[in-house]
C-alpha cells in the first residue's frame, strides 16, 4: 500500500494515465538531449490456424512482450520490503499505440490482460495473448509443395520516428525456438523460422516518417493430403488411360471408359478452382499438371475415335464384298438349271475352275481385308509409343521443376 501512494497510484494521475511519460523524464535525466523512446517489443507464435489461399490471408495465435520506461514510477527495493516488480491495472498508465499493420481483424486469444506489470527501475511490460488475421501475398506456383513468407510489422499508429523506436526484446533465433517450444497445434503447416527487421515508412500525410519492426514468418505446407487426394488419384487416371490401350479396339467400351476418366479429371480440376485464387501471378504447377494430363487424354480419346472409325470402315468394305460374291454365284446357278449331261459335264468342269478363280479371288480379298485391319492396328501401337513417350518426359520435368527446387 505504501508503494502505491509512493508512485501516486492511489489517486487520480493525468501525469501516468493519458499523457507520454516521456515528457517528465529530462527532470530526472538531468539532460536537454531529445532521445526517442524505446518501445520493446517480442512476437512469439504459437499457432498458425488457418492459411486461406483463395482470400490470401493468415490467421495465427501469437503471444506479444511490449516493454517501455517510464521514469516517473521508479522506486527503491529496499524501501519496500525489497518488492521488485507488482502488476498494477493497465487503464492508470499510457500504454504504447502499437498497432499491427497487416491485421485485419485482431482479437484477444482469451481476455484482454488488465494488468501491467511494473519494475523498479522504471520499465513496464504488458503480455498479450492475440488471434491474428492478417493479409498475407502468397506464392503458389509450387502449391502444394510450397513455402510461404508472411509478415507482421509493428508500428505506432500517431507517434514518428523521432518519438518512437521499436526494437526487439530478443534476437530472432531466440523468438524461434520458444514458438516451436509453445506450438499449441500440429496442422497443415510446419514453422520454420521467424526474422525480424526494422525498417521505416511515411504516414498517409507522407510528412512524418514511422519506425516499424517487422517479423517475417516463415512456413511450409504439408503437402501429404493433397499428394493421397489429387496428385495421386490424377496420376493413376493417367495410368489407367495407357492400359486402356489394351482394350480390344472393336469394342465400344473402351471410348466409354476413356471418357469416364476424362470426366474425372475435370472433376479434380473443379476442386483445384475452388481451393486457388484465380489472381496468382504464376499458374499453379499442380494446375499445369491437371490440364495435361487433361489434354493427352482428350487427344487418346480422338485417337480412339478415328481408329473405331477405321476399323467400321473395314467392316462395312468386307461386308459388301462378301455380299457381291455370293450374289455372282447366285446369278450363275439359276442361270444353268436342268441341262443335258453333256452340257452338264461341261458346267461341272467350268464350276471346278471358277471355283479355283473363285478361291484365288477369295484370297486376295483376304489380302486386301488384312491389309486394311492391320493399317488402324499400327496407328494404335504407334500413338500408345508416342503417348507413353510424352507422358515419361512431361512428367520429369514437371517433377524437376515442382519437387525438386
Amino acid at each position: 500500500m505504501q508503494l502505491f501512494e509512493y508512485l501516486g497510484l492511489d489517486k487520480e494521475d493525468s501525469q501516468n494515465s493519458r499523457m507520454w511519460p516521456l515528457i517528465f523524464n529530462y527532470e530526472h535525466a538531468n539532460t536537454t538531449a531529445y532521445n526517442p523512446s524505446i518501445i520493446y517489443v517480442d512476437l512469439y507464435v504459437t499457432a498458425i490456424t488457418n492459411v486461406n489461399e483463395k482470400a490470401q490471408t493468415l490467421t495465427t495465435q501469437v503471444k506479444m512482450i511490449t516493454g517501455w520506461s517510464n521514469l516517473n514510477v521508479t522506486w527503491k527495493p529496499e524501501r519496500f520490503c525489497n518488492i521488485t516488480t507488482f502488476a498494477a491495472p493497465k487503464d492508470m498508465f499510457w500504454i504504447p499505440d502499437i498497432t499491427i499493420v497487416e491485421s485485419i481483424k485482431t482479437e484477444f486469444g482469451t481476455k484482454e490482460s488488465p494488468n501491467v506489470l511494473l519494475f523498479s527501475d522504471g520499465y513496464m511490460v504488458s503480455f498479450e495473448i492475440l488471434s491474428l488475421t492478417t493479409t498475407c501475398k502468397m506464392d503458389l506456383h509450387r502449391f502444394p509443395f510450397d513455402n510461404q513468407t508472411c509478415n507482421i510489422t509493428l508500428q505506432s499508429s500517431v507517434y514518428p520516428v523521432e518519438e518512437i523506436d521499436i526494437q526487439a526484446f530478443k534476437n530472432a533465433d531466440w523468438i524461434t525456438i520458444k514458438s516451436k517450444d509453445n506450438n499449441l497445434v500440429q496442422g497443415e503447416w510446419d514453422l520454420l523460422n521467424i526474422k525480424e527487421h526494422n525498417s521505416t515508412t511515411r504516414d498517409l500525410s507522407e510528412s512524418h516518417e514511422m519506425d516499424q519492426l517487422i517479423y517475417q514468418i516463415n512456413i511450409k505446407r504439408k503437402p501429404n493430403l493433397y499428394v493421397i487426394n489429387i496428385i495421386v488419384p490424377v496420376f493413376f487416371f493417367l495410368v489407367l488411360d495407357v492400359i486402356s490401350f489394351f482394350i480390344d479396339t472393336s469394342g465400344a467400351d473402351k471410348l466409354s471408359f476413356k471418357v469416364t476418366l476424362l470426366l474425372s479429371i475435370s472433376v479434380m480440376m473443379l476442386i483445384l478452382k475452388d481451393m486457388l485464387p484465380s489472381t496468382n501471378t504464376y499458374l499453379p504447377l499442380i494446375g499445369v499438371y491437371c490440364c495435361a494430363i487433361f489434354c493427352l487424354m482428350g487427344i487418346s480419346i480422338l485417337e480412339t475415335i478415328f481408329v473405331n472409325y477405321l476399323m467400321a470402315k473395314r467392316a462395312q468394305k468386307r461386308t459388301v464384298e462378301t455380299t457381291a460374291t455370293v450374289s455372282e454365284r447366285d446369278d450363275g446357278l439359276r442361270g444353268q438349271q436342268n441341262p443335258p449331261d453333256s452340257v452338264r459335264d461341261q458346267n461341272e468342269e467350268q464350276s471346278g475352275t471358277l471355283d479355283r478363280c473363285g478361291a484365288t479371288q477369295q484370297t486376295q480379298r483376304e489380302k486386301t481385308s488384312l491389309c486394311w485391319t492391320r493399317e488402324p492396328r499400327i496407328i494404335d501401337w504407334t500413338f500408345l509409343v508416342l503417348y507413353v513417350i510424352t507422358v515419361i518426359v512431361f512428367l520429369s520435368v514437371l517433377g524437376k521443376v515442382w519437387i525438386g527446387q
